[in-house]
């Protein structure tokens, strides 16, 4: 009867370790300036999945044409990126947790589910991607090839660090960007040691890939996008607005424009090289940089997906409060399904398409946010938003329906124009303009623009709430 009762011991006590340092969805005073923001933003951003969608765009389109699509697209993404992150700075919430100004207290679950499923997505993307690195090494030195069971046997691995490592991997992760401007440095001189600039500019548009400087442009952005259900969540720790703003753009704009440039060049010789150019494939690659290469890559995916395993359990944990579900076997669970959808490799194929719904999905969401934080609440939320019932956020049994609505409708109007109508500039900006139109309209109708001379002062939600802050 011992042995029982001593396997529980030791899973109550892990479990209360992780219940106790677990993050919470309450608000956070940051005291971070401009510099170390910009450093997260760099260690967060120069990962090998950014480096890879680089390789997608050569030779779709011109090698000028794809750093000119990657710099604008950075820069109108992190735009958006930066308008959120600012909302987290001023409130100290969390991204998804900020939802509920906007979708109401329970209508915030809708994002909030659509996230947790982006997520899983990407879990399964970094599996894969470390899985085919690790295949190509062992089928090199041995013969043996197994994808699929090396991608389960990664995501094990991560599962594992998620529960008892990802305090660890937080700390090492800006250490692997430092790294990653080391690769970035060996690929980009080799490459142009080996074939002068003028040959990578040269290489035609293959009109065989069926990619345009539009749909280049879309994928930029989504990407964007995707960083940005993250953008409270690394702001809220800033010390104040402008360092920030300054920190979070410089960061992003440059780590995207470097990783995605990386990716478009390690093509683009593999190209001039005579191979295949296998977009996304990080095999392909590493065939022509070597076994290094795929060491960094195979190690910067299994931290990023570390934080990104660790982050849907807290983000599943804190959706709903009242479960007031355990870490542990939340994480087990999630681990499971990670696990399982990482042996699927047929849908890295359909990784494209994949940031395309993250864009049609989340552009709209972002841009109600914008709408609703900074035009019908001016700049200001108060208190009543931690709130399990009542309050200014419950809006109808807690849900905020017109933005609902206009949510699905800029779904909608997004995916009518990524698949059925050609648009002159693209999909994601005019899905963000009508989304921000129509917000502003239902807004206006449901009469939530009207001002009574009683809006209440801003006040920073660790301060307005402090008995729900927590330590930055």
């Amino acid at each position: 009867m011992s042995a029982p009762t001593a396997r529980a011991s030791a899973w109550r006590r892990l479990d209360d370790r992780l219940e106790a340092n677990a993050d919470g969805s309450g608000p956070v005073k940051g005291s971070l300036g401009w510099g170390r923001i910009a450093m997260i933003w760099l260690a967060s951003n120069f990962v090998v999945t950014t480096m890879l969608t680089g390789t997608l765009f050569i030779p779709g389109v011109t090698y000028a044409d794809a750093l000119l699509m990657i710099l604008v697209g950075s820069i109108v993404g992190g735009a958006v990126l930066v308008a959120v992150g600012a909302m987290g700075t001023r409130t100290g919430l969390a991204t998804m947790s900020l939802t509920r100004g906007s979708f109401g207290t329970r209508g915030s679950l809708l994002p909030v589910a659509a996230n947790l499923l982006i997520l899983l997505g990407w879990s399964w993307v970094q599996a894969m991607l470390a899985g085919i690195t690790v295949n190509y090494v062992v089928a090199e030195l041995t013969g043996f090839s197994n994808e699929a069971l090396f991608s389960a046997l990664c995501q094990m691995i991560v599962v594992g660090l998620a529960i008892f490592g990802h305090e660890g991997i937080s700390r090492v992760e800006p250490w692997l960007a430092v790294v990653m401007i080391g690769i970035i440095g060996y690929v980009l001189t080799v490459a142009f040691t080996t074939f002068p600039p003028s040959d990578y500019f040269g290489i035609a548009a293959d009109v065989s890939f069926e990619l345009t400087n539009l749909t280049v442009l879309d994928i930029v952005i989504a990407t964007a996008i995707s960083w940005t259900v993250l953008s409270a969540d690394f702001n809220r720790l800033g010390r104040g607005t402008r360092p920030t703003v300054v920190g979070s753009g410089v960061g992003y704009v440059a780590s995207t424009f470097l990783s995605m440039t990386l990716g478009a060049t390690a093509i683009a010789y593999v190209v001039l090289s005579g191979g295949e150019p296998i977009g996304f494939d990080p095999a392909t690659i590493v065939a022509e940089f070597g076994i290094a290469l795929a060491i960094v890559i195979f190690v910067s995916v299994m931290a990023t997906n570390t934080l990104v395993v660790y982050g849907m359990t807290t983000s599943a944990i804190n959706a709903i409060p009242q479960l007031k579900l355990k870490f542990l076997p939340t994480a087990l669970v999630i681990g499971l399904l990670t696990v399982i959808g990482s042996t699927f490799l047929g849908l890295l194929f359909l990784f494209i398409d994949f940031l395309f719904v993250i864009g049609a999905i989340f552009i709209p969401v972002f841009a109600i946010m914008i709408v609703d934080y900074y035009v019908v609440n001016r700049r200001v939320y108060t208190a009543e938003i931690l709130q399990d019932r009542g309050g200014r956020y419950w809006f109808t049994g807690g849900v905020n329906i017109a933005n609902v609505v206009v949510w699905l409708l800029g779904f909608g109007f997004s995916l009518l124009l990524t698949y059925q109508v050609g648009s002159p500039i693209g999909a994601t900006i005019p899905a963000f303009v009508f989304t921000v139109v129509v917000a502003l309209a239902a807004a206006a109708v449901t009469g939530r623009l009207k001002r009574d001379g009683s809006d209440p002062e801003h006040a920073h939600l660790a301060d307005a709430a402090p008995e729900l802050a927590e330590r930055a």
